[in-house]
């Protein structure tokens, strides 16, 4: 008798130990979850964090753009000044090139006025040359003999001497008209030289205002244009530091709400070790949960073996015959929570559609027969760092 009980004993104690066990197998996969998390989270941070040195490092960026536009506006003031003294100085130049034009029209006709004098008194001066050349020898000798008297000879000497005076006069007048035509045409050409470099100078003006103009505009418009690509990049960076917050929000919540399974995990596990399993004889199926495990199973290890199918339907089937999860096949499918494919829709797409293959449904039918090949694992992941599991079947650790 006292043996008996000893070996109850042993087995009470070998089974809560086999149930310690799979609590912390059971809560190493939420460890390890909360581990990732807040290690992206740590990462979030620093991204954060170099999102907001790279916000200050633009708003200098920035505050230097304003300032060189500050000085380039400063300057353009000046520039405004400057552009109104060449303004100023084209206007006068303008009005010296249009009395020069009205001075070398001047000039030219009193140059044509002069040409034409000097050809009149040189045509005179050609006569009085023909004249002098044809008569001058018999000229005298005329006048001497046909003098009737001493005093008519003097009258007549007297007319000689005045048409010798006339003809130097003459001579005078041309070389006077003739020296009034160089002096105009000196002053002409002058005049010309002095036109053209004012025109010149003209053209210096306004070239240094177009220069002026596109240098302090150039500047300003480029510098405008770092400014607002500037304010553009800081609105972007400002958006993703944002963007990094409410991720961090959301990082914080998932790890309170992995914390908070955790706990529940382990008070689950925990409840599972010091609590009874059903035998498959004690549960009642249900119509339909046939159908709803093996497209469970279609869901979660249809790309498996058959061998892997069965161990996904084993732990369903498990979680079934614990007295701390549901008892029933959509009880424990539907449990909030459990199966990634319950919450992404792809388990009512598959029910919708009837996805589960044949052999989804022999595995159905062998587990719900009593058949396990993962023993009394309630928990199956893709491989992990960090889980120790009882057993690997396909691509499932199961713990």
């Amino acid at each position: 008798m006292i043996g008996k009980r000893k070996s109850a004993v042993l087995m009470v104690m070998v089974l809560l130990l086999g149930l310690t066990t799979v609590t912390v197998q059971a809560t190493e996969e939420t460890r390890q979850q909360i581990h990732e998390a807040e290690e992206e989270k740590k990462n979030t941070e620093s991204m954060l964090e170099e999102t907001e040195q790279n916000i200050d490092a633009l708003n200098q960026q920035k505050d230097s753009l304003q300032g060189t536009l500050t000085t380039l506006n400063t300057e353009l003031s000046q520039v405004s000044n400057n552009l109104s003294d060449l303004e100023d100085k084209i206007a006068a130049k303008e009005a010296e090139i249009d009395e020069m034009n009205d001075k070398i029209q001047q000039v030219q006709e009193e140059l044509e006025e002069a040409i034409r004098l000097k050809d009149e008194q040189y045509a005179t001066m050609k006569q009085q040359i023909k004249f002098m050349y044809e008569r001058s020898d018999y000229l005298y000798l005329e006048l001497f003999f046909s003098a009737g008297s001493f005093s008519d000879f003097l009258n007549k000497n007297n007319y000689i001497e005045q048409l010798s005076s006339y003809q130097q006069k003459v001579l005078d007048d041309y070389k006077d008209a003739q020296a009034k035509m160089e002096a105009k045409e000196a002053e002409l050409q002058l005049d010309m030289a002095q036109l053209e470099s004012d025109k010149e100078e003209l053209d210096d003006y306004k070239v240094q205002v177009v220069a002026e103009q596109s240098r302090v505009s150039g500047l300003v418009s480029q510098t405008s244009k770092s400014i607002n690509a500037t304010a553009g990049q800081i609105s972007d960076a400002e958006a993703t530091a944002l963007a990094y917050e409410q991720q961090i929000k959301e990082q914080e919540a998932n790890l309170t709400a992995l914390r908070a399974k955790l706990a529940e995990e382990i008070r689950m596990a925990e409840l599972a070790a010091q609590s009874s399993w059903r035998d498959i004889s004690e549960v009642s199926f249900g119509e339909g949960d046939r159908y709803l495990l093996a497209n469970l199973i279609y869901c979660e290890a249809g790309g498996e073996s058959y061998e892997g199918q069965v161990a996904v339907g084993s732990v369903v089937m498990n979680r079934v015959l614990s007295s701390v999860y549901p008892n029933t096949i959509t009880g424990v499918i539907y449990q909030s929570g459990q199966f990634s494919p319950v919450a992404s829709g792809r388990l009512a797409l598959a029910l919708a559609e009837g996805r589960a293959t044949a052999k989804c449904y022999q595995a159905a039918d062998a587990v719900m027969s009593g058949t396990t090949n993962v023993g009394n694992c309630v928990y199956f992941r893709t491989p992990i760092e960090g889980i120790a599991p009882k057993y690997t079947i396909g691509g499932h650790i199961f713990y």
